[in-house]
């Protein structure tokens, strides 16, 4: 089974979308090279949405297109980032080998695509973790999706309240925050917008 079939085994059958073999041209014409095959399967069966109401991603047609966001995260990271190879050994497309942005989460995380092999597929997942040192995801874009969904479902029951609070909260005040999804695992879901 593959990252993708897990992914629509876990967010459910994906809704009826009418799919233009050209909504990846201009993207691809943009990034000057194909797109991982898995992104585009997964943008294409889902559209853009919200991942467990944390990991946003985009499609060329909608609300917000990724063509759009590609573009502004080029600009804005290409003339603000560090330039210091060393500290930083990341470019930003539109420079040979750049990051290309595909997506970010509510955390502050920017996610792109790292372009280091001619396969588009073989392609490595970069995340930019608030500003700081990238995380570089060795796999596929459902691999990396996946991976990101796991690690949402396996927090602990009180992930997201301070230890010293625990002490001061009835059983029924947790079973509510927990309701409320303010704390533990997240729910799997696929939102789209």
């Amino acid at each position: 089974m593959t990252a993708l079939d897990e992914l629509v085994q876990l967010f459910g059958p994906p809704p009826a979308r009418e799919l233009s073999p050209e909504d990846w041209t201009e993207v691809e014409e943009y990034v000057g090279s194909a797109l991982p095959g898995d992104f585009k399967k997964f943008l294409d069966a889902y559209g853009a949405g919200v991942i467990c109401e944390e990991l946003v991603v985009f499609h060329p047609r909608g609300s917000s297109p990724l063509l759009d966001r590609m573009r502004r995260i080029s600009e804005s990271f290409g003339k603000s980032w560090r330039r210091d190879p060393d500290e930083y050994p990341f470019r930003f497309h539109p420079e040979p080998g750049g990051l290309i942005s595909w997506g970010y989460d509510y955390s502050g995380d920017e996610h792109f695509f790292w372009p280091c092999d001619r396969d588009p597929d073989r392609w490595k997942v970069v995340t930019n973790i608030n500003g700081s040192n990238p995380q570089v995801f060795d796999g596929s874009f459902t691999g990396f999706v996946l991976s990101f969904v796991q690690q949402l479902r396996d927090v602990e029951p009180h992930h997201g309240i301070d230890s010293a609070a625990l002490e001061f909260l009835e059983p029924e005040d947790l079973n509510e925050l927990e309701e409320r999804g303010e704390i533990g695992p997240v729910k799997v879901s696929f939102e789209p917008f």
